[in-house]
């Protein structure tokens, strides 16, 4: 793991590489950018790293190479900073669930959810039966399984094409570009979704899913399996962090009033099971991806994301969060921290 005195070195050797080429160009040196000297830092002390493995119980997903390793990071004035591969792409999975769930907070309100989904963490895995069980499908999160199936079934739509393109164009929005489904992955995850096709029907049996439960289930699996790179994926978090406007295009894509909601939701169950302590390391609203994908915001100041497949057991990427920690601290990102913030 990369020290803070190793960090430290290494953005000393920025700085003084900056300084040497302006003085052989004969022109004033450029104070070198904290940003890009974090994400720089980061993704050299972690792109040799060898924890974690790809999510294999979705066989597409299995043969993704293991060293993609990209972060980006999108500012609320829209500039965009990056570092390693930003360019390749994998599926969103269940980043997916934090837009559905906004865009049902546009369209009935927050308290559609909050009603009939609920938004405590449950204390159980992530695509868990027995939570459902429990409460007979109350007291469940947008961002476990049966809450995001749920969510996902409750877009307005005349039909399943229409419904899709909701869904669709409302990612596109975020990320700032038009944005396809995988359809290898897609494809995999729809032959074996079986415990999502079983979770859609007991959340029919109770009455959250008011119709079509197994449409519900193939949509939410399409919305799991659109590509993103980590640049999109950037852009969206700092669409959160700007108050629900894409900093990159100007677009509104949320009311200010729902990124509250969609935040504390992000805080409460964006990690699976170790939501909490990631929380403790950050205190930053996240939101992770089997695919390998993690965004993180920082409210009013950027979105950051990572994408690298390698998962630990509770299914997170494994660099992405020593990544977005490092560059947190390096930026002073914690909102609980008493320190001050960079002026960002």
């Amino acid at each position: 793991m990369t020290t803070s005195k190793q960090r430290a070195i290494a953005a000393c050797t920025v700085i003084a590489a900056a300084v040497a080429t302006s003085i052989a160009s004969g022109q004033p040196a450029k104070p070198a950018d904290p940003i890009q000297v974090a994400l720089q830092n980061a993704y050299d002390g972690l792109k040799n790293l060898q924890e974690g493995s790809n999510a294999d119980y979705i066989p597409a997903l299995a043969k993704v190479d293991p060293k993609l390793f990209g972060i980006a990071l999108v500012t609320v004035d829209g500039k965009v900073y990056t570092a390693g591969d930003v360019k390749s792409e994998v599926s969103i999975q269940s980043i997916s669930k934090v837009f559905t769930m906004a865009l049902v907070f546009q369209e009935k309100g927050e308290d559609a959810v909050r009603d009939n989904i609920g938004v405590d963490a449950t204390g159980q895995a992530f695509n868990s039966i027995v939570a459902v069980e429990q409460n007979k499908g109350s007291e469940m999160n947008p961002l476990v399984n049966a809450g995001a199936i749920t969510t996902t079934s409750m877009v307005q739509g005349e039909n399943e094409p229409a419904i899709w393109n909701t869904i669709l164009n409302t990612y596109d929005a975020y990320a700032g570009r038009r944005l396809t489904v995988n359809e290898d992955v897609y494809r995999s995850e729809a032959a074996t979704n079986q415990r999502n096709q079983a979770i859609g029907m007991l959340m029919f049996a109770y009455g959250h899913i008011k119709t079509k439960p197994l449409q519900a289930v193939d949509l939410y699996t399409k919305q799991c399996s659109v590509n993103v790179n980590a640049v999109d994926l950037a852009t969206m978090a700092a669409t959160l962090a700007n108050g629900g406007k894409n900093p990159v295009t100007h677009k509104s894509v949320l009311e200010p009033r729902f990124v509250p909601g969609v935040l504390a939701v992000m805080a409460t169950a964006g990690l699976y099971d170790d939501s909490g302590q990631w929380l403790f390391a950050t205190g930053l609203p996240a939101k992770s991806g089997v695919g390998g994908g993690l965004i993180a915001v920082v409210p009013g100041k950027f979105g950051i994301a990572v994408i690298s497949p390698p998962l630990d057991k509770a299914g997170n990427s494994v660099r992405g969060q020593r990544a977005i920690e490092q560059v947190a601290k390096a930026l002073h990102a914690n909102p609980y921290a008493s320190e001050p913030a960079l002026n960002l």
